[in-house]
C-alpha cells in the first residue's frame, strides 16, 4: 500500500506536524502551494474582508494551486493534511481533491487548530472526492509524536 502525505499550510504548524506525520509511517509528502502566497493580512480572520475571510464565506471558492503530483495514481491512501479554518478545511483542500481522480483512494484527513475540532470538514470535503473513502479526520497538537502519529494512522486504516 503506497501512502502519501499531501498538506496545505500557511503558517508552517502545519508543515512540521505533515513532515512528522510522513516520517512516522514511511509516506511520500507533498506539499500543496497556493499559486498567490497567503500574506500575514489575507490570514486576518478578525478582517471580514481579508483573503481567506472571502473564501471561506464563499463555498465555491477554489484557490489556485501551484504545480501539480504527477504520480497521484500510485497512491492508496492519501493522508490530508491542513489547518482549520472556520471549522472546516480551507477551500484549497477543495481545490486540491477536484484537480486529481481519486477513485477508489482513501482520503484520510488530518489538522492543526487554534482550539476547534474538524466541525463539518469531511461534510464539506465529500463532494469534492465523491468516489473516494472519505474517513473520519483528527485535529493533533503541532508537538504530537512520532509514535502518536503513527498510532492514529495505522488505528484509522484499520477502523
Amino acid at each position: 500500500m503506497k501512502k502519501l502525505v499531501a498538506y496545505f499550510s500557511a503558517s508552517g504548524v502545519t508543515a512540521k506536524l505533515a513532515e512528522r506525520l510522513a516520517e512516522s509511517i514511511d509516506a511520500d509528502l507533498y506539499e500543496i502551494v497556493p499559486k498567490t502566497p497567503y500574506t500575514h493580512a489575507d490570514l486576518n480572520w478578525h478582517d471580514s474582508r481579508s483573503r481567506s475571510s472571502v473564501e471561506m464565506k464563499d463555498p465555491a471558492s477554489r484557490p489556485e494551486i501551484d504545480g501539480t503530483r504527477d504520480n497521484m495514481a500510485e497512491y492508496d491512501v492519501i493522508y490530508l493534511g491542513f489547518p482549520i479554518w472556520w471549522y472546516v478545511a480551507p477551500t484549497i483542500i477543495n481545490t486540491f481533491l477536484e484537480r486529481y481522480d481519486l477513485t477508489g483512494k482513501t482520503i484520510v484527513p488530518f489538522a492543526t487548530s487554534g482550539g476547534s475540532g474538524m466541525g463539518h470538514t469531511n461534510e464539506k470535503l465529500q463532494p469534492s472526492c465523491p468516489n473516494s473513502r472519505l474517513l473520519p479526520g483528527r485535529v493533533f497538537r503541532s508537538s504530537a509524536s512520532l509514535q502518536e502519529l503513527r498510532a492514529w494512522a495505522n488505528d484509522v486504516l484499520e477502523g
